[in-house]
């Protein structure tokens, strides 16, 4: 175990320099400037990792004791990200970015040390090893939120990666899949680093319905904008039509039309830098569009969003065996050929790319690729205990968050479960956001 939480630690920290130290000097301006207001600047979320593995790894994971003495006890107050809006953390007195380095690096080594000396079975926090997954999944949180920030960034290129593999099912866009209902067991009470919103396992009954075997591609949400879709108030609800124009959204995020030799305008978005034309990446699924265009296309189509205890049914239940897997395409861990993580390609791969990550009724991409909308508001599961702290679930239950499940093309293998529950407000769409839609039978 500790063997694998050290290898844990070094992936998520080896994503934070590859977006930090790999692409900005000490100096550069775009690793210290707000590239937006809904964002953090890099150096902030770089000090802000070290400074909770200081708080609970350096401080609360020391063997034979309950409590020692930080790296830096004294700038607490500065990364408290429950006390500092967003938009207010450029006006604090920060660590430049050369301090944030050395304090993250001082932190892990203290960590390190902490991890192979340990006993994980002396305090709750840490028996198997739970308080060191729980950094591990906090560091790589923080990655996918700077790797949003990435994309929100002006200016050239400065992230590379290899395209995403090509689809292999054909055809698979616009396709439903047809679940039978069951008695199914949601959420988790063994998976060791699950955290507490996820916790504890208890049995549902969901009804008939139908899923879409892909999350909606490009090409399929271009024929609701062109359809008129932003300008047809009949498919949105209140809130998300008077967000709508209010802000004057007429197509997702990073979409704009560009005037063609010929006289027409087509479609194209930026992704991290590169424009390129919607009707060239038309299988991937759609990005960065909020829970209302979701919910709206999904009108437009004659269907709806899932619920979130659709949604996990049809990640992880075995019509077959009547059995509750850990993944749609069984228990094992995520690879490389089930499912688009960890930042590989830096963009959804086409529908029908990862025919090993299936579920076994034929649904694909569940996880990867996009956060997927559900219909759903954040509650606790029944039984639900907060740990180790309240600040991470349960002062969010009951506002007016919607549920993101599935895992994006940023996020890392460590958080990329079943059962992890993502939520944000329904007018985000920063975050690597898309969805597909479910209908009753």
């Amino acid at each position: 175990m500790r063997r694998r939480l050290a290898a844990e630690l070094a992936a998520a920290r080896a994503r934070t320099r590859s977006l930090t130290h790999g692409v900005f000097a000490g100096d550069d301006p775009d690793f210290t400037h707000q590239h937006s207001p809904l964002m953090s600047p890099f150096h902030w979320d770089l000090a802000h990792i070290a400074n909770m593995e200081d708080y609970w790894l350096v401080r609360r994971g020391a063997p034979d004791t309950d409590l020692v003495t930080g790296v830096r006890e004294d700038i607490d107050h500065l990364y408290d990200a429950f006390t500092n809006p967003r938009a207010g953390r450029p006006a604090l007195p920060l660590l430049d970015p050369a301090e944030a380095r050395v304090y993250g690096d001082r932190v892990r080594e203290k960590a390190l040390e902490h991890l192979e000396a340990g006993s994980f079975d002396e305090r709750r926090t840490l028996a198997d090893g739970f308080v060191f997954s729980m950094i591990v999944q906090h560091e790589q949180q923080h990655v996918e939120t700077m790797l949003a920030t990435h994309q929100l960034r002006a200016g050239a290129p400065v992230l590379h990666a290899d395209p995403p593999p090509p689809s292999v099912v054909p055809g698979l866009a616009g396709t439903e899949v047809f679940h039978p209902g069951a008695q199914f067991l949601l959420g988790t009470s063994t998976e060791t680093a699950a955290l507490d919103n996820e916790k504890p396992a208890h049995p549902v009954t969901v009804a008939d319905f139908w899923l879409d075997a892909a999350p909606v591609t490009n090409g399929e949400y271009a024929r609701f904008v062109d359809a008129g879709g932003y300008r047809d108030r009949s498919f949105w609800s209140e809130a998300g039509w008077d967000h709508i124009t209010g802000e004057g959204w007429t197509a997702p995020m990073t979409w704009e039309q560009v005037s063609q030799e010929d006289g027409t305008r087509r479609w194209h978005r930026t992704s991290f830098g590169v424009r390129e034309a919607i009707d060239e990446v038309a299988d991937q699924p759609v990005l960065h569009v909020c829970f209302h265009e979701a919910a709206a296309y999904a009108a437009w189509a004659g269907k709806r969003l899932p619920t979130e205890v659709e949604w996990e049914f049809a990640a992880r239940h075995d019509h077959a065996t009547g059995t509750t897997r850990r993944y749609p395409w069984g228990d094992e861990d995520p690879t490389p050929e089930r499912a688009n993580l960890d930042q590989r390609h830096l963009q959804p791969a086409p529908v029908g790319a990862y025919p090993a990550g299936a579920s076994p009724l034929g649904v694909h991409q569940l996880i990867g690729d996009v956060w997927e909308w559900c219909d759903s508001g954040f509650e606790g599961y029944p039984g639900f205990e907060p740990f180790p702290y309240k600040e991470y679930s349960e002062v969010f239950f009951g506002g007016d968050f919607r549920m993101l499940r599935g895992s994006s093309f940023g996020v890392g293998t460590p958080n990329a479960r079943a059962t992890f529950r993502n939520w944000d407000l329904p007018i985000r769409r920063q975050i690597f956001s898309g969805f597909r839609c479910a209908r009753d039978v």
